[in-house]
């Protein structure tokens, strides 16, 4: 067989013999161009050859980079009248489009958020990121199983005509003056997570000025794109020195609905996380998600951004943000509690990420009892060292810190997280988990279970082996 193989003609062979025969080519011209693709490889070679031995020999390892430290707060803020004038576009019909009815009252409500006169939701808070990014002059481009829509009917950067099926996307019309060029774009893609997102990837590699996301139906549909994932967004700088801002968009959270869709396997992209190579973030209010969206671009750090992103979240008043927000701040990795009044009081620190936030919140507020302080990490890397301690610090009495979370406990941020933390705690201080024990599965099928579960987390995190706070109220379930 090998001997088979090694005697016939190979594809360039045939095909430079077919090309001679059609008369499309002669065999000097063939000759010379093999002659000058050999010339360019050997040269090539040679100067290979000629790096090598000019190297000094490798003595000693080099030093391994320093993780930096994730605390900065870049100003990413918005002009109130550039925010004025997105909010019109998106809220606009234009003249003659039959627009679906029951899209009238939700522009109704996008409308009133624009103007600040009621809290402003996920959709708006990421419309505005990336209608002030065109503005600036940025590409902004987005694909994903029915990214258009939004996976739950919140975002609506495509909608169509009832009568003519014309297509309207409102972020579409906006335009920069700093560069024509600049537009949103949005695709919905075929359900091939491998080769979307390795599109993307190769998008995002050439147009470095550009916020390029993929987004995940559900966020653990990215194991569909694992080889990606692996290959090349977590590796290429390190591998290549290849760089880009990549985003990817990961629906998660844990609300009922069984094992599969709740979780986008935070753990998996925490273990990948080395050498500076990767964001990873998990906002948890439309404001902070506003600043992470135009952080990834202005940042002089060029690095992909994975986010978990919200389900439940997207319509849940407490997690709504005020338009003013977004005129100026940036991006915080660590929120504090903004609800205790008297530090001193505060003996236990729940540190949390994501989602179980809003249920520990509405237990606390049901006890009303200013002894637990709620803090968010809203990006675990690269890790907020700084920001961390600084929180900590200013609770000069809570000996008791609590690391909470949702997913089990082999997964989500614990094991990553653990040791970070107990190398910041003062002398004095314990780091607890509280969260779900270790599953095979990301989560159970019963929802009357997960209630329970949930319940669980929130009234360990609330009450003490003492009588800390009172126990969170009982669901109301059934199976």
């Amino acid at each position: 067989m090998y001997a088979r193989v090694k005697a016939h003609p190979g594809v360039r062979h045939l095909y430079a013999e077919h090309l001679i025969r059609e008369g499309v080519i002669t065999a000097e011209e063939l000759a010379e161009m093999t002659g000058q693709i050999v010339a360019k490889y050997e040269g090539i070679l040679e100067r290979a050859k000629g790096i090598a031995g000019g190297s000094k020999k490798r003595t000693e390892l080099p030093p391994h980079p320093a993780e930096e430290d994730g605390s900065a707060v870049i100003e990413t803020g918005t002009a109130r009248e550039v925010l004025t004038e997105i909010a019109d576009k998106i809220t606009l019909i234009p003249e003659g489009f039959s627009i679906n009815p029951k899209m009238v009252g939700q522009l109704g409500r996008r409308a009133k958020m624009g103007t600040g006169e009621v809290p402003m939701d996920w959709a708006v808070g990421e419309a505005m990121a990336f209608g002030s990014l065109v503005k600036e002059g940025h590409r902004v481009r987005l694909s994903g199983q029915d990214s258009g829509r939004g996976t739950f009917s919140q975002r609506h950067a495509l909608m169509y005509d009832t009568n003519t099926g014309d297509l309207w996307s409102p972020l579409g019309d906006i335009r920069s003056d700093a560069d024509p060029q600049a537009r949103f774009q949005v695709f919905d893609s075929s359900l091939s997570e491998n080769a979307v997102l390795g599109f993307e990837y190769g998008y995002a590699v050439k147009a470095k000025d550009a916020l390029v996301m993929w987004e995940a139906q559900f966020g653990d549909f990215a194991n569909g794109a694992q080889v990606i994932i692996d290959q090349y967004i977590a590796a290429s700088e390190d591998k290549w020195g290849q760089k880009c801002r990549l985003v990817m968009l990961l629906p998660h959270g844990y609300e009922g609905q069984g094992p599969e869709h709740s979780s986008a396997r935070l753990e998996r992209f925490l273990q990948l996380c080395a050498e500076n190579n990767l964001q990873v973030c998990y906002p948890t209010t439309p404001a902070q998600y506003f600043h992470m969206l135009r952080r990834q671009v202005k940042s002089d750090s060029v690095r992909p951004l994975v986010v978990m992103t919200p389900k439940s979240l997207l319509r849940l008043p407490a997690a709504s943000s005020q338009i003013d927000e977004l005129t100026n701040g940036g991006f915080r990795p660590v929120l504090d509690d903004a609800a205790i009044e008297d530090r001193s009081k505060v003996t236990r620190v729940v540190i949390s990420s994501g989602k179980v936030f809003y249920d520990l919140q509405a237990g606390r507020e049901e006890a009303n009892d200013g002894r637990v302080a709620l803090v968010r990490l809203e990006q675990f890397y690269p890790f907020p060292s700084a920001a961390i301690t600084e929180t900590l610090a200013s609770y000069p009495n809570a000996k008791d810190i609590v690391w909470a979370q949702e997913e089990p406990q082999n997964m989500g941020g614990w094991t990553f997280v653990e040791p970070r933390l107990r190398s910041l705690l003062a002398d004095g201080r314990n780091l607890r988990y509280i969260g779900r024990i270790a599953s095979a599965s990301p989560a159970t099928g019963s929802y009357t279970i997960h209630e329970l579960e949930q319940k669980q987390i929130v009234d360990r995190c609330l009450s003490a082996d003492t009588d800390e706070i009172s126990a969170a109220s009982e669901p109301e379930v059934s199976e």
